[in-house]
């Protein structure tokens, strides 16, 4: 299954291809940080993607973070909903050296990101690690996905977000995995 999101706005101008379940990655961001991120979680939530995408970067990467999950927000709601019955849930606690997430969600329609924990530092290279909440605020609202997500211990901001976006990916695999059972006892899922 496929879908595509185009969104431009004053600010970015992205193109994105989901695919699922796929294996391919090309993901120009922009932001290498965020490239690296974003692939790492495609990887682990078994997600093809293509992504190309352009914004005000000479401001800051806050515009071109929000609406890059937005868009894949957009995407994985489409994936799940075309995919019919999914197990809808996923969970994962993943380790990344002294680094440790914990992350539950569920496609629940209803999206909201509820976050804790820090990073030991504000940046990682030129990235501030605010945006890292950000793109998940945008990302589980899009997707009608309810996101928790707690660091628990963080050795370094890389790892702690390493970490964070694996988990979310092993998440999202766990959720899309097909299932016997109605997603929910409501007769109306997302």
């Amino acid at each position: 299954m496929k879908t595509e999101v185009i969104r431009k706005t004053k600010e970015t101008q992205i193109s994105l291809t989901l695919e699922y379940p796929g294996t391919e990655r090309n993901i120009d961001t922009g932001c290498g940080f965020l490239t690296h991120m974003i692939d790492l979680m495609c990887h682990r939530a078994g997600l093809g993607i293509t992504i190309e995408a352009k914004g005000d970067v000479e401001i800051d990467y806050h515009h071109l973070t929000e609406d890059l999950g937005i868009a894949l927000g957009q995407a994985l709601r489409t994936i799940a909903k075309e995919s019919g019955g999914i197990n809808r849930y996923g969970w994962c606690m993943l380790p990344m050296d002294a680094s440790l997430a914990r992350v539950a969600l569920d496609f629940s329609g209803r999206g909201g990101a509820y976050f804790k924990g820090g990073f030991p530092t504000e940046k990682c290279g030129d990235f501030d690690m605010e945006l890292v909440f950000e793109f998940f605020l945008a990302l589980a609202r899009e997707g009608g996905i309810t996101l928790h997500i707690g660091i628990l211990e963080a050795d370094n901001s890389h790892h702690a977000a390493e970490a964070i976006f694996k988990g979310v990916g092993m998440s999202i695999r766990q959720a899309l995995i097909p299932a016997s059972i109605d997603p929910s006892t409501k007769g109306k899922w997302l």
